[in-house]
């Protein structure tokens, strides 16, 4: 396994990110598997870090699920309204 240090730097980012590619089907357990998984903890630490993510509003929040879920809009009507009739 490499000599793996924290990463501070945006090219040890990318360094780390291609290490990452080259290691992707590495087994759990092995020394390859043990490497990759320390990169992944390390860049997930740098993102959070560099590149964070602020949470969606509720409305992005529910134009995404209605985006996964292929339901249209009027699903989440207020239940009192009666549902259109469909021909």
């Amino acid at each position: 396994m490499a000599n793996i240090e924290p990463i501070r730097t945006e090219e040890e980012y990318e360094h780390a990110l291609a290490r990452i590619y080259e290691l992707f089907h590495a087994a759990l357990g092995t020394p390859e598997g043990d490497e990759l998984e320390i990169l992944v903890d390390l860049v997930e630490r740098y993102e959070d870090k560099h590149y964070p993510i602020d949470p969606p509003s509720a409305e992005e929040a529910i134009e995404f699920h209605i985006d996964q879920t292929g339901q249209a809009p009027r699903v989440l009507a207020p239940r009192s309204e009666k549902p259109e009739k469909v021909s």
